[in-house]
């Protein structure tokens, strides 16, 4: 194996972002401003989609299920990441790295199908709007949110078992800064070989294929519109544009990163897109929801006017 030692590695050293140590007085309090708002963002989602009559809705359901799962999203990494720019000891245990690794894959997986589901709810709700209330009832969303998460934890429980069971070598840092498949992939004395046709096959199921489908309603959605008199097109369109932003910051991040294959993989590159999944598109997220959705406005100043005045 090159000369290299395989050892049973107990734990991992993250190099994380190399700089100076103002630079990371400023990254470390830009990343704690993020992860803050992020949480707090989604938190507020969550209540007003709750505690609001007019968000009893499907669109809303699933957006306070994607809000519930963002801040999980963030919650597997930031922390970490925000507690190792001021420790020397920026080891992560084996055990440790599985767990943040399963859980990101989780989330990560569950996310990208969830926003396919919610294509589709904004397809049946501009395309077949007399049957929308039948079709998308409480029961059918709780079902589609399950079988989200169902998913994503069977995606990461198929990529933890080949991961967990390689060989690591003396080399025990991973140029990232969270436990992530192919840092791993790349420290590994055994073949991994079948590991990263695995991981290469799922992430292009649970990517490409919601892709496809948010591609496939959104044709639908945008043949369905032009149908429509040209005063009713902003209305339909207005439903789906918070949506399809979202989707279009997520997918084009992911698929560079996941969905393609390892010789085309650079540690530079791949971290600076991994803040953007993992750090801007969660904090984007729930501003773009709010501020392009009427409805979400509407709520927003509804339940901030009844705490100052009860």
């Amino acid at each position: 194996m090159g000369g290299r030692n395989e050892t049973s590695v107990m734990y991992f050293i993250l190099l994380g972002f190399s700089s100076t140590a103002e630079l990371q007085l400023l990254l470390f309090s830009v990343l704690l401003l993020a992860y803050s708002f992020t949480v707090l963002e989604n938190f507020i989602i969550i209540l007003i989609i709750r505690t609001n009559d007019s968000l009893q809705k499907p669109m809303y359901f699933f957006l306070g299920n994607l809000s519930f799962l963002e801040i999980w999203y963030v919650s597997v990494i930031e922390p970490k990441m925000l507690i190792d720019f001021f420790s020397q000891d920026k080891h992560i245990s084996f055990q440790g790295c599985m767990a943040q690794l399963y859980f990101f894959v989780t989330f990560i997986g569950t996310e990208s199908i969830l926003l396919a589901v919610m294509a589709y709810d904004r397809f049946l709700a501009v395309c077949k709007p007399l049957r929308y209330p039948l079709i998308m009832n409480h029961r059918f969303c709780a079902q589609l949110t399950a079988a989200c998460w169902l998913c994503g934890l069977i995606t990461s429980s198929i990529k933890l078992s080949f991961i967990a069971h390689l060989s690591f070598c003396d080399v025990d840092k991973i140029n990232h800064y969270f436990c992530d498949i192919s840092p791993l992939l790349n420290i590994s004395c055994s073949d991994s070989s079948s590991a990263e046709l695995v991981d290469f096959i799922l992430a292009l199921i649970v990517i490409v294929v919601p892709v496809c489908t948010v591609v496939a309603s959104y044709i639908y959605i945008i043949f369905t519109v032009l149908k429509v008199p040209s005063q009713g097109r902003q209305k339909a369109f207005s439903t789906c544009t918070s949506h399809l932003t979202v989707v279009i910051l997520f997918y084009s991040t992911t698929l560079f990163t996941y969905a393609r294959p390892k010789v085309m993989y650079t540690y530079s590159a791949n971290k600076s897109i991994a803040v953007l999944y993992t750090v801007v598109v969660p904090l984007l997220n729930p501003l773009i929801y709010c501020l392009r959705n009427k409805e979400v406005r509407l709520a927003l100043r509804k339940t901030f006017a009844s705490t100052r005045h009860p």
